[in-house]
């Protein structure tokens, strides 16, 4: 308990700055109109695919018996590539919202 403590009054520092991150995300997201929101997906998709590509690299240099590392990493692996589809499975539907004539029609129809 005590190297906990120690850990948190050496980098309280970080733990302010995380804290405040959080709220201004909050901020920021809740007042982001849904116009942007194709354009902010996209920049979503962008990030976990480095997240993506730094889980990789990670695992890669973990030693073979360190299986916290092996597991987070693997972890990030799975979570971040649910994010990456799921994004452009979002973005895709979004944008076919703002398409019209017989293309989006058909395809609504064909859906149905």
């Amino acid at each position: 308990m005590q190297i906990l403590l120690d850990f948190i009054q050496n980098n309280i520092e970080l733990f302010y700055v995380v804290i405040l991150s959080v709220f201004l995300g909050i901020e920021v997201i809740s007042r982001v109109p849904s116009v942007l929101h194709t354009p902010l997906m996209s920049g979503a998709n962008a990030i976990h695919g480095v997240i993506i590509i730094g889980s990789i690299i990670v695992m890669g240099e973990a030693s073979p018996d360190n299986y916290l590392v092996l597991t987070l990493g693997f972890i990030a692996v799975i979570v971040g590539t649910l994010n990456v589809v799921g994004g452009f499975v979002v973005t895709d539907r979004m944008l076919e919202m703002f398409k019209t004539g017989k293309k989006a029609a058909s395809k609504t129809t064909k859906e149905n």
